[in-house]
């Protein structure tokens, strides 16, 4: 018994190293395919100027509706990192409602299954690649956690800029919502901030001059 016990241990430690050297050699071909994209880019092609937006923020200060209101004037793909972990949660019991203590549960169960198999970093570079292959121009990726936002642009390359998402009057209001996830946006040094504070029948002319802008620097 407690050989086999033994042979079970060991057997699932190279598991896991298999599993782990597969998804090092998957983070290789990312960057290598953002390699060979960028020089399509500069060295001609047919060309549909992209942008990735790594884009964050708290709950509640308007990222999807800024993802939306981008979306009428621009093809758009709109991803979560949280998205395939949503699934485990409601398997788990959760009815899909988001108060203090259902964030605090999402942003620790995402936390678990990243040093698990690395879940939400896979997810996000199959969406970045199926991006690529299509004729969409901005990829918006929703990442909370500012070690993961470095890791995924990085494997993104040089068409991926980051945004932060901030609503002044209500995070004040609010407070801290008690999970690392919303509370720790600040902690990354975006290349953008967008001040959601305006009257919401004035943001899609507010939206179109920040990503025509963003858009335009890219080519």
């Amino acid at each position: 018994s407690h050989s086999k016990t033994k042979n079970l241990k060991v057997g699932d430690n190279s598991s896991a190293r298999l599993e782990r050297k597969r998804w090092l050699w998957y983070t290789l071909y990312v960057r290598i395919q953002s390699f060979f994209y960028g020089c399509r880019q500069l060295f001609g092609g047919v060309r549909v100027d992209k942008l990735v937006v790594i884009i964050n923020g708290s709950g509640g200060v308007g990222k999807d509706t800024v993802c939306e209101a981008a979306a009428a004037f621009w093809k758009t793909r709109n991803i979560s990192s949280i998205t395939p972990i949503l699934q485990v949660a409601r398997a788990a019991g959760w009815d899909g409602v988001k108060t203090p203590a259902s964030r605090r549960f999402l942003s620790e169960l995402k936390q678990s299954c990243s040093e698990f198999n690395d879940l939400p970093f896979r997810y996000c570079t199959e969406q970045l690649e199926a991006f690529r292959r299509s004729d969409e121009q901005l990829l918006f990726v929703h990442i909370r956690e500012p070690e993961e936002i470095a890791r995924f642009r990085d494997a993104a390359g040089e068409e991926c800029r980051t945004l932060l998402v901030t609503r002044p009057a209500l995070e004040q209001a609010r407070g801290a919502l008690g999970n690392r996830s919303d509370d720790g946006v600040a902690g990354y040094q975006y290349d953008r901030v967008f001040v959601n504070d305006g009257a919401l029948d004035a943001l899609p002319d507010k939206v179109h001059a920040f990503f025509a802008d963003w858009l335009k620097n890219t080519q």
